[in-house]
């Protein structure tokens, strides 16, 4: 194998603020510590949280790479102490605690994946942030099962397309909320059972009445804000509410004992800070149960654009700006 750079290009947050703060800039390639691998990046996916540590408001667990990017596909070039499953030269892809927007990344080799079959890098990088984050969300926190509704807002985004897809090829039910007609049609198209223009439908009333006014099973919600309070309107008895982010606003009122009548479950998760076993268990359950349903092309990544990584900017732009249906990628 060639020698490794000592040196790699690597996109940092100059400073908190906006996607103009993405800069180039050359540093040390990492070495891997035990349990580590280096991985030659191919392709680095683009997410939400990458942004908010952009404009300083997510800042990195401690140990973690300071550089954005938490998912990234390539080529394992070198191993740390106690890797067994890898061999340099495998290709991979693979949930990083940091790091991603760079030509090398260190990962931590339980995290790491085969890159499915049939799929490049760009595509694979595109699988891992999200696919994590609906595994542990839906069906480990929110305990969904085939024949119940759930509802998605935010459909038409990454987080929002890998949901649509698993939960149907598991069996359940859903109605999804998007911002355009573009954006409900796509979601239709992914399986959704309904799709709701939140600009202009009430997702209450139409859970209500898609479900027989039963309400819905399973709610997951990056919105928090306003939308909780009604969350729990359209929730059914027994129903399990998952926050993953709180794009609407942190801070909410809400009507307590409508969520004890109803004997609904509030919960919801962040995933960068969990430990690497929690997301090895992740890892392994994915690889058995969503691994072969994308090789068969039964679950579908769904890739709205790709950026050079020195265009880390513009790619922050397009996520901004609200438009994009499925999953950016920088690619390397």
């Amino acid at each position: 194998m060639a020698r490794l750079p000592e040196t790699m290009t690597a996109i940092e947050i100059s400073v908190p603020g906006g996607p103009e703060v993405l800069k180039p800039k050359v540093l040390a390639t990492p070495k891997p510590g035990p349990g580590q691998m280096l991985v030659r990046v191919a392709a680095a996916g683009v997410n939400r949280p990458d942004v908010a540590q952009r404009s300083g408001a997510y800042p990195p667990p401690p140990g973690a790479s300071p550089l954005p990017g938490l998912e990234i596909a390539g080529e394992v070039v070198l191993l740390g102490d106690g890797v067994t499953r890898w061999r340099n030269g495998d290709e991979v892809c693979a949930l990083v605690n940091g790091g991603g927007y760079a030509e090398y990344c260190l990962v931590e080799d339980v995290q790491a994946l085969p890159i499915p079959a049939g799929f490049g890098a760009v595509k694979a990088a595109a699988v891992p942030e999200t696919f994590f984050t609906v595994w542990a969300n839906v069906f480990e926190r929110g305990r969904l099962t085939a024949g119940e509704w759930i509802l998605v807002h935010g459909g038409s985004s990454g987080i929002g397309t890998t949901a649509i897809q698993l939960a149907k090829a598991f069996g359940a039910k859903v109605i999804v909320t998007a911002g355009s007609p573009e954006k409900c049609r796509a979601c239709l198209d992914l399986g959704a059972d309904r799709a709701v223009n939140y600009r202009s439908e009430d997702f209450v009333k139409v859970c209500q009445e898609a479900t027989g006014g039963n309400g819905v099973d399973v709610i997951l919600d990056m919105v928090g804000g306003s939308y909780t309070e009604r969350n729990i309107v359209a929730a059914a008895q027994e129903g399990r509410i998952v926050q993953i982010a709180v794009l609407g606003g942190a801070t909410v009122t809400l009507n307590i004992s409508r969520l004890m009548i109803k004997r609904l479950t509030l919960t919801g998760s962040t995933l960068r800070p969990r430990s690497r076993a929690f997301k090895g268990a992740l890892a392994t359950s994915l690889e058995a149960k969503v691994w072969p349903l994308l090789a068969a092309g039964k679950v579908q990544v769904v890739l709205d654009s790709t950026f050079p990584l020195r265009q880390a900017a513009d790619a922050h732009r397009r996520i901004e700006a609200g438009e994009h249906i499925g999953k950016v990628v920088l690619t390397v």
